[in-house]
């Protein structure tokens, strides 16, 4: 039944009403009322009604959480209040000396303290205008901060609309849980990418991220702790301006407290710092505040920090230990990293027997032999750390650790890429990393091989029916169906998955090939260069370095990959099944743009980005994503971005649309 406009207006309006009412119960109250199914369906039909009549979208609809453009950098903002630092505190007494201070400078004999626990995370200032979520900064300096409006607005907890229709500044902590940044680590790990080393790390990065949507699927929540309305806080204590932000829809962190004195503070820091370990989510201490607002005021600040609250920082665990061998694992990239194996010792409630020791460089900069009694801390509470050595404990009989010279998984030779610090296996056959190597090769910008899950691929390499990437093509489909959650239907679209997929563009092989540092942007300039396989497979590093785009560590990291005899073995294997190794003529509609290259920035009225691009394509001409010397054109469009203005430092050639309408020959 067709709705006629005032209908599609009441309806989307009690559609995003309905919808924000559940992103709250969901995503800041852990208590959701319906299931993720009713609830993706009611977003469906506001995104078809809203695509129907467009005229009706607002900022504050659910559907503008993310946007359709990566954004191209960060605007610069200044805070109309400076966003400070908290002075650390690390004992007790120094927690007394600050009540010592506070009371001395405010002439008061008792005072109330709020104690909220110190997310680890990245502090953002979120700024709403007549109700709409209208920017988001981060700290920065304190004075000023990147805009990073795009991506806060993928944060579920965060609501885009509030019912106060004055100037409202929020504050907040953007966090990781500790699920979402495991899942993020390994995801990275599959890719070869360097992992992040805590959950504060992974926050502040995915933060800084130029696509929303990648932003969006990483998970980011918040904890809100301040609030200005007209540039003022408006109630007269700390404690009932968190109970306002709570009332207001934010998601506030339920363990602060109301203290009489600076004695509950510290009962309460007592209280926590053996609890935070029960936590989904990284706490790094408590933050101490006056709980009067004019008593904050009459305290004041220094240039960096506020007089009136002080961070008290949870002591680290740090216990003595005895290295009793240094041996070398093998990641799913074939990295290779040394492992130090301990005298099993407890610390930050649980018994650690392994640490890390990174790479050859930091095991010889600290100096760890093996048989060195060393000092053991959990970095971020999380990941067991050798901080040093204790030389004094030495007796002689400690010796150093030499790197193997093959790998210890498959006895493949390792290298070192020049410049850098991890040795790394180069077989893809590699057991060590064989699981990685398969999901990487079947994944959608690969190979694209539907239903070849994770999984499937555990079932496969336990029951030894995969030994190398090429296996897949020689799977027995009766051995398949007896597997589990597997049977005749299922075993059938499978094999016809693998079977397409033999027909793919070259680009698509090379990348699933997990050749290092080759992503799938490069592996299509290889196959367009050198249009088979085997003419990539006989190419020198000096060859490759002549393509533009391709530099001296993607070169030697292709070199070697085609070195290994394990992976020739592979690429027979791949050859015999009847993989496609050539690379199809792309049909250009002329050459007027033959070996130039582009850098869109901005909007453009004519055509959308990827429409440009597939023009520039069909008449010989390649669109990068980044501005160099190497670039030859820049377009500029309507608001432009950063690429604007590093093309006018490097001196490249800018035009606008109308002169990029003339070169491909649709002006005159």
């Amino acid at each position: 039944m067709s709705l006629s406009r005032e209908e599609a207006k009441e309806k989307i309006e009690k559609l995003k009403k309905e919808i924000r009412f559940h992103e709250y119960k969901y995503y800041v109250e852990n208590a959701p009322v319906i299931s993720d199914f009713e609830f993706d369906k009611l977003l469906k039909e506001l995104e078809r009604l809203e695509s129907i009549y467009p005229e009706f979208i607002t900022p504050d609809s659910p559907t503008q959480r993310i946007g359709e453009q990566p954004i191209e950098g960060f605007e610069s903002v200044e805070h109309k209040n400076p966003m400070l630092s908290l002075q650390n505190a690390y004992s007790f007494e120094e927690l007394f000396d600050f009540d010592a201070k506070v009371k001395k400078n405010t002439g008061i004999s008792s005072v109330e303290y709020v104690t909220e626990l110190k997310i680890d995370g990245l502090s953002i200032a979120l700024i709403y205008e007549n109700g709409i979520l209208s920017r988001g900064i981060t700290r920065g300096d304190g004075k000023r901060g990147d805009d990073v409006t795009h991506n806060v607005k993928t944060i579920r907890s965060i609501p885009l609309r509030i019912d106060d229709m004055r100037r409202v500044e929020v504050r907040g902590e953007v966090f990781l849980s500790k699920e979402a940044f495991e899942k993020i680590n390994r995801e990275k790990e599959l890719k070869g990418e360097p992992l992040f080393a805590n959950p504060r790390n992974a926050a502040a990065g995915t933060m800084r991220l130029l696509d929303p949507k990648e932003v969006a699927r990483r998970g980011l929540d918040i904890f809100v702790y301040y609030i200005f309305i007209n540039d003022t806080e408006p109630f007269d204590t700390h404690y009932e301006n968190l109970k306002f932000l709570k009332a207001l829809g934010f998601k506030v962190n339920p363990n602060s407290r109301l203290n009489k004195n600076i004695n509950e503070v510290i009962n309460f820091c007592k209280e926590w710092e053996p609890k935070r370990e029960e936590l989904d989510y990284d706490v790094d201490g408590i933050v101490v505040k006056v709980n009067d607002i004019n008593l904050q005021k009459k305290l004041g600040a220094t240039s960096k920090f506020p007089k009136w609250a002080i961070a008290y920082k949870f002591p680290p665990k740090q216990v003595r230990t005895r290295i009793k061998d240094i041996i070398v694992q093998v990641g799913r990239t074939g990295a290779i990293t040394p492992v130090a194996v301990l005298e099993p010792v407890e610390v930050a409630g649980s018994t650690v027997s392994r640490a890390t020791l990174h790479n050859e460089d930091e095991i010889r900069r600290k100096d760890i032999r093996i048989g060195d009694w060393v000092w053991l801390v959990k970095s971020g509470d999380v990941i067991p750390k050798i901080t040093g050595v204790i030389k004094e404990r030495r007796t002689g009989d400690e010796k150093e650790f030499k790197m193997p010279e093959y790998c210890p998984s498959c006895g493949a030779k390792l290298y070192k890429p020049e410049g850098e610090a991890i040795w790394r296996c180069p077989n893809v056959s590699c057991p060590a990393k064989l699981k990685g190597s398969i999901l990487h090769f079947v994944s959608r910008d690969a190979m694209n091989i539907e239903g070849m899950g994770e999984s499937l691929v555990q079932q496969l390499l336990d029951k030894k029916m995969l030994k190398d990437i090429a296996d897949i093509y020689y799977l027995d489909p009766e051995k398949i169906e007896k597997l589990e959650r597997m049977g005749k239907k299922s075993t059938e679209n499978l094999m016809r998955e693998i079977e397409n997929s033999k027909k793919n563009e070259l680009y698509r092989l090379i990348y699933g090939l997990g050749i290092r540092l080759v992503g799938e942007y490069t592996a299509k300039l290889l196959a367009s260069h050198f249009k088979s396989l085997d003419s990539l497979m006989k190419v020198g590093k000096e060859e490759l370095t002549e393509i533009n785009e391709i530099g001296d560590k993607v070169a030697e990291s292709i070199v070697v990959f085609f070195k290994e005899e394990r992976n020739l073995k592979v690429i027979d294997k791949l050859r015999k099944a009847g993989l496609n190794f050539y690379q199809e003529e792309v049909q250009t509609s002329s050459d007027k743009l033959q070996n130039l290259q582009f850098v869109f920035t901005g909007e453009l009225n004519k055509y959308s980005r990827s429409e440009a691009k597939k023009i520039v394509e069909s008449m010989g001409g390649r669109v990068s994503s980044s501005v160099s010397k190497k670039t030859d054109y820049v377009v500029v469009g309507k608001n432009p971005g950063s690429k604007f203005e590093k093309a006018k430092s490097l001196g490249v050639k800018i035009i606008d649309e109308k002169e990029f309408l003339k070169l491909i020959g649709e002006e005159k």
